[in-house]
């Protein structure tokens, strides 16, 4: 598979199929990706939680795509009212899907989405459990430290984690590192920094926090291999 950050949350995944799959595609709005609405063409588009750096574009893209939206079961239900094709999930259910499967995970932030000047609550935040090609991919969305990610990996290994570090509204350097032993992947991409003024990090010192050779630290927009 190919994966691309594209800054903040935001994650694509091409699978070996040549499905495309769209995590939180916040675009417009974000200041450091270069990447456009116009270059995206989701079949899948994965929203962990309703805060507008999260939900993105997802109307927009999905509009144009005819992606189907993956989330949990509430904020399904405002996209599904706004015409969107929507996947419902809520916490222990999996949903089995063409290049694998999906199951929500939970995670410890909040979750409310402003509409027409009113801050409402559509569900709660969750992160992904994703089976892709063969491989466990892990989305943490944003979330402080729990112990209970010490259970992502109590079925199969993980084999790909990207976890938020920003501090201030998720985990900082630290608890995402400690929350990388929790998980125990084998590989870990840090997310959710250097957006906005008070999530500014260094990853390479995250990195460093890890054993050798678990971090990767990708560039916005461009691809790689895993």
């Amino acid at each position: 598979m190919k994966i691309t950050w594209l800054g903040q949350s935001s994650i694509q995944i091409v699978t070996d199929d040549k499905l495309t799959i769209l995590i939180d595609p916040f675009i417009k709005d974000n200041p450091l990706v270069k990447t456009t609405i116009e270059e995206l063409n989701p079949d899948y588009i994965l929203v962990t939680h309703a805060h507008y750096d999260h939900v993105g574009d997802t109307i927009e893209l999905a509009k144009k795509s005819g992606a189907k939206v993956v989330t949990i079961n509430d904020l399904a239900n405002y996209f599904e009212d706004e015409g969107l094709i929507v996947e419902p999930l809520n916490f222990g259910g999996q949903l089995k899907l063409p290049f694998g499967s999906v199951k929500l995970i939970p995670a410890w932030h909040t979750a409310a989405l402003v509409i027409e000047g009113t801050a409402r609550t559509l569900g709660v935040a969750a992160g992904f459990e994703m089976h892709i090609d063969g491989k466990v991919l892990y989305h943490a969305g944003d979330t402080a430290l729990f112990s209970d990610m010490k259970l992502v990996n109590h079925m199969e290994p993980v084999d790909l984690a990207f976890l938020p570090i920003g501090d201030t509204y998720t985990m900082g350097l630290e608890d995402a590192a400690i929350a990388a032993e929790f998980v125990q992947a084998k590989k870990v991409v840090p997310i959710h920094y250097n957006t906005f003024s008070k999530i500014e990090q260094n990853p390479v010192e995250f990195v460093q926090l890890l054993n050798d050779g678990v971090g990767i630290i990708p560039e916005i927009d461009i691809p790689f291999e895993f």
